[in-house]
């Protein structure tokens, strides 16, 4: 084991499941089908990724459009696995994935007309799942996105990833200099290529990266800490923002030990790819960050989008490239923009703008790299 990657330590005591011979791709999503509140869908067929630690496979199902509003999906999978399911909010974005349960109903936060699915293997594999949506009562509070734009942020420990060449839990294939972050539950874990799950990292420094949630770790898999008590899957006693390896690691909880039952040997709630760590936020080991998880905000968003598939923007502390860089925004990821303001004129994959976005206080992107902002205010 490296110094300093102990954030990812169940990757060394578990098998990875690396390279491209295991990862058959993304399955396409479902083609287009009628509205209906009961549906199937034959997987037998379809290519799984697998990928992370423990190594789990996916299975992309695509979204489907309900005849009738509803809150909650039964699935039944023939074979292996389990179905992941989340709604699509009236603000545009998703809600957190939700695990269904074999015998009973998912409820959702928000009642929506579509949602999307993906079936989850941890061995073996699944023939056939069977949907139905239906309308339920509420178990938990409506989803609710904070009254702060940013969402909710929280310090936790943040640990370096590494594994160049090993393959995350949404498929991705890690580089070298790579830029995405890892959560300890697959409720916040995006579709690869996908920011809809992005975080804003940020270090005692002043340095700051925006970047996708494309890993699950460190150290737990059901581990949704930012949420409350209401929601949160496991270790529902713990204070609402506090990793449960951080409570191992520090008080002794559940006798020092994980999900898994091993000896947490440090605090990390949340791991940097490479490039994020050592470029974005310009660390030299493992340290106390930041974090805030964008999408339980409110407000404009946006996509970074580059012309390099691990490519980065300059987030700068002005309207202009000669103002300092503060952080880094990668591919992919999507920024709360808090309000516009005019600055220098830049060319880049979105056209040629003098439009700047302030994603933060003192932190500044060109718009001519981020793409879906509608509604931002003056600055």
């Amino acid at each position: 084991m490296r110094a300093g990657d102990g954030g990812f330590f169940m990757r060394y005591l578990l098998p990875l499941v690396t390279g491209a011979a295991l990862v058959a791709g993304l399955a396409s999503p479902a083609q287009a089908a009628p509205a209906s509140n009961e549906w199937t869908a034959d997987v037998s067929g379809r290519a799984v990724t697998w990928g992370g630690s423990p190594a789990i496979g996916l299975i992309p199902l695509g979204t489907h459009r309900l005849a009738q509003p509803a809150n909650a999906v039964t699935a039944a999978v023939t074979g292996d696995g389990v179905v992941d399911v989340r709604g699509l909010r009236a603000d545009g974005q998703w809600t957190e994935w939700l695990e269904a349960p074999a015998a009973r109903p998912v409820v959702l936060p928000v009642t929506t007309s579509t949602i999307e699915t993906r079936v989850v293997l941890s061995s073996g594999k699944a023939s056939r799942v069977r949907l139905t949506a239906s309308q339920a009562p509420a178990t938990v509070a409506a989803d609710d996105v904070s009254a702060a734009a940013a969402g909710r942020a929280y310090r936790v420990y943040a640990t370096r990833e590494g594994l160049v060449g090993g393959t995350t839990a949404n498929g991705h294939v890690i580089r070298s200099r790579d830029h995405f972050v890892a959560l300890p539950s697959r409720r916040g874990l995006a579709n690869r290529n996908s920011g809809n799950y992005s975080v804003q990292v940020c270090a005692s420094n002043g340095r700051c990266e925006w970047a996708p949630v494309w890993d699950v770790g460190p150290w737990n898999t059901k581990d949704d800490y930012w949420n409350p008590a209401a929601t949160r899957e496991m270790w529902k006693d713990l204070p609402q923002g506090k990793p449960e390896a951080q409570a191992a690691y520090e008080n002794n909880y559940n006798g020092g030990k994980d999900q898994f039952g091993r000896e947490v040997a440090n605090p990390a709630g949340i791991d940097l790819a490479d490039g994020t760590f050592w470029d974005g936020l310009k660390l030299t080991t493992n340290a106390w960050v930041t974090v805030t998880y964008l999408w339980t905000g409110s407000g404009p968003l946006g996509t970074v989008r580059t012309a390099a598939a691990n490519g980065t923007v300059n987030v700068r502390s002005g309207a202009n490239s000669s103002s300092s860089q503060v952080g880094l925004a990668a591919n992919h990821a999507q920024v709360r923009v808090t309000c516009q303001l005019t600055g220098e004129s830049v060319s880049g994959t979105q056209g040629t703008s003098n439009v700047w976005y302030r994603i933060a206080s003192g932190k500044h992107v060109a718009k001519a790299y981020v793409a879906g902002v509608s509604g931002a205010p003056a600055c």
